[in-house]
């Protein structure tokens, strides 16, 4: 298992196994548009973790990492999939879908809780422990450190092994189609959110 760290873009060389890739992003905060994109971290579940860092006053031109994010053939894998389908557009301009996010399926089927984060599902579901040490690091420092690689890597790390065990409680609880719908319109949600309706839900009836 390794790391790779890249500025800017994917090489060329770079290939990912067949079948879903797993995706996080790390931002100067949670807002799209004031905070920006600072690192894009992906995994084909296979044992190798790809960081991909854009510098301040970055174009965030990245041909082949755009063109892996788009590529309407491959599932991309999120934890919280709104947030980071919202700053990917916003800074490169795609929409990277079609997409399975952890933390709604979490939602679906472990209704006995309100823990939903990375860290309570990967010690559940996988029995293990992960340290979110570094979640509100500085992200658009100079350098990123060793403990930001190894904390960004893992975000992505898990989720091929997570979205196996939930697919089988959605099964188990006949919320299948319930999810893929869900997941079908975490683009335009994301979408709302950078246009602006982020604190607001738009089919709701106030009055």
């Amino acid at each position: 298992m390794s790391i790779h760290f890249h500025e800017e873009d994917l090489p060329e060389g770079v290939r990912f196994a067949d079948g879903p890739i797993a995706i996080d992003t790390e931002a100067m905060g949670l807002v799209p548009g004031r905070d920006r994109l600072c690192l894009v971290q992906l995994a084909d579940g296979k044992g190798d973790e790809h960081l991909v860092r854009f510098g301040l006053g970055s174009d965030f031109s990245a041909p082949h990492l755009k063109a892996l994010l788009s590529d309407p053939e491959r599932l991309k894998l999120y934890h919280f999939a709104r947030f980071d389908v919202a700053i990917m557009s916003k800074y490169l301009g795609i929409i990277a879908a079609p997409l399975y996010c952890t933390r709604t399926a979490s939602r679906l089927v472990r209704t006995y809780t309100d823990r939903h984060g990375l860290k309570d599902l990967v010690k559940e579901l996988l029995g293990l422990e992960i340290s979110k040490q570094q979640q509100t690091s500085d992200w658009g420092a100079p350098e990123i450190n060793d403990a930001q690689r190894e904390y960004a890597a893992s975000d992505v790390r898990y989720l091929h092994a997570l979205k196996a065990k939930l697919d089988e409680r959605l099964e188990r609880e006949d919320r299948v189609a319930l999810a893929q719908g869900c997941f079908e319109f975490i683009p335009y949600r994301a979408l709302l959110d950078v246009a602006g309706w982020a604190d607001q839900d738009i089919l709701a009836h106030d009055g």
